[in-house]
């Protein structure tokens, strides 16, 4: 049995200076001036997914909301994280196999701007769009403090697969044919 590969924690520098910004989230919060909304544990498999939008390393805005009739995996990753650059290769010929059958993955990068000369290395490898996360909070979604993490949105927008939940949350070949394989047929 080949051994699950782990997932990423943030880096201790990106950690202290998240930290802060979660501070201040956590501020507002108190004040009441950040709904519960904002928080992962809202997502609920089978429920309308929270819309995602991923501004593109080459300028394009991409969202969610436009891809109904689509299955859609949101994946978050870094260029530091071995999980992560172990997984995408097979994630992009994965969505390049499947793009007829209406396949869209959308990459968020997790590294800082001053690694942007690595993301788009990485991201010229890709056969899907890649965007640059500037903060670790994604809305409804959740802090995102564990890399890789996906999330799969079926065709009438509902959320699919809840990547938080995953143990194991790397794409293999049997975990895309077993999670998402049934939502393209």
């Amino acid at each position: 049995m080949k051994p699950q590969p782990r997932a990423c924690a943030l880096p201790a520098a990106l950690t202290r200076r998240r930290l802060l910004l979660h501070g201040a989230r956590c501020g507002l919060a108190a004040a009441g001036l950040v709904t519960g909304a904002a928080r992962a544990d809202t997502l609920t498999v089978g429920q309308p997914a929270p819309i995602a939008v991923l501004h593109t390393l080459d300028g394009l805005t991409l969202s969610t909301a436009n891809m109904r009739g689509e299955v859609v995996i949101l994946t978050f990753w870094a260029t530091w994280c071995d999980p992560c650059r172990d997984e995408l290769p097979l994630l992009s010929h994965y969505a390049a196999a499947h793009a007829a059958q209406g396949l869209r993955v959308l990459g968020f990068c997790l590294d800082g701007p001053d690694r942007l000369a690595q993301v788009r290395a990485v991201a010229e490898t890709l056969a899907f769009p890649v965007g640059l996360l500037p903060s670790p909070w994604f809305g409804a979604y959740g802090r995102i403090w564990r890399i890789p993490v996906s999330f799969v949105i079926d065709r009438a927008g509902r959320l699919a697969n809840n990547g938080w939940n995953d143990p194991h949350p790397a794409w293999t070949t049997e975990r895309l044919q077993r999670v998402v394989g049934p939502l393209l047929g």
